[in-house]
């Protein structure tokens, strides 16, 4: 009788564990789909990229219209080292210059959602502009996204691939909104070459995890462990990066380059008190400008002539 108790006893914990753990696998996967997968969502942005752009961007269209129309504005491609075709689009300075902006975009985004910051730089400030389509957005290839991690090394190709278009003596900024943000401060902890001079975070966030963390907080009311951690070591297995070591914040630690940190005072989706930490790590020339009442992303679109003014005091300290 009492062996036949411990039997059951042991039956139903197993079971449960069981359960636990094929929820956790189950959660996990769909977690990491619902984050790095959305077909649709990037499908129907690129579809109106640029309606979106002429709607939200007016100042832009005379622009963008003769860039598009002269055919200055051009596509590149690149195939990465596990053979995926990566797309970019450049554009050359009104006149001749080294200076070069690479300017990174969003989450879902795609090179043509930034073109307001190649207007900035290409129109304003007179650079040239390389505007790269992350994996799995855009024109490029990729299995997932990669919420820059990986993407990180992507744009140092790309760097490459921007000094050689534009004469092969640029100097260049990195520039990137949020997840590109996120990018180029997770980039620049590499050992970067010499014609990459400075860089501009706009709302990136800490780390994968600490996003992802506060998204599974808010849309699914869950913590983070243990299904966050699980979904990361599925993103390991699937696409060899873990959530963790996708760290902007350790990054920005080992980064010798000026950066210029930018992020809105209203930005509910990454949360602004990320920035402080990022602008603490940072050792050696910084700067940081709060938006008042700018939601994410939003900062240009709100105060373009301010944006552009503090963008270029700061480049023009480091591409002078």
């Amino acid at each position: 009788m009492k062996h036949r108790v411990v039997r059951k006893i042991l039956i139903s914990v197993v079971s449960v564990v069981l359960f636990v753990a094929v929820a956790l696998v189950g959660g996990g996967f769909y977690l990491l789909d619902y984050a790095l997968r959305p077909v649709a969502t990037i499908r129907a942005k690129e579809a109106e990229a640029y309606d979106y752009m002429y709607a939200s961007y007016p100042h832009i269209r005379s622009w963008l219209d003769s860039l598009r129309t002269t055919e200055a504005l051009r596509d590149t491609v690149i195939t990465a080292s596990d053979s995926a075709q990566l797309h970019a689009l450049y554009a050359a300075a009104p006149h001749p210059t080294d200076r070069t902006a690479v300017i990174v975009h969003g989450y879902t985004d795609s090179a043509v959602r930034m073109l307001m910051i190649g207007y900035l730089y290409n129109h304003d400030l007179g650079f040239n502009i390389l505007l790269p389509d992350l994996r799995y957005h855009g024109t490029s290839d990729g299995k997932a996204i990669q919420m820059g991690w990986l993407d990180r090394l992507d744009v140092l190709r790309w760097t490459e691939v921007a000094n050689d278009l534009f004469g092969g003596q640029t100097r260049q900024v990195i520039h990137g909104i949020s997840m590109g943000a996120a990018t180029t401060m997770m980039l620049s902890g590499e050992l970067l070459p010499s014609y990459v001079c400075c860089v501009v975070e706009d709302c990136g966030y800490t780390s994968v995890y600490d996003q992802f963390a506060k998204e599974l907080r808010e849309r699914f009311s869950l913590p983070a462990f243990p299904l966050l951690d699980v979904a990361g070591w599925l993103c390991q297995w699937r696409y060899g990066w873990n959530f963790r070591e996708a760290s902007a914040l350790e990054q920005v630690r080992k980064c010798r380059l000026p950066i210029f940190f930018i992020h809105g005072d209203a930005d509910d989706f990454v949360p602004t008190e990320m920035v402080y930490p990022l602008y603490e790590a940072k050792s050696g020339n910084k700067e940081l400008w709060v938006v008042t009442g700018a939601s994410h992303a939003f900062a240009y679109h709100n105060n373009p002539e301010e944006y552009t003014r503090r963008v270029a005091d700061f480049v023009d300290k480091y591409l002078p």
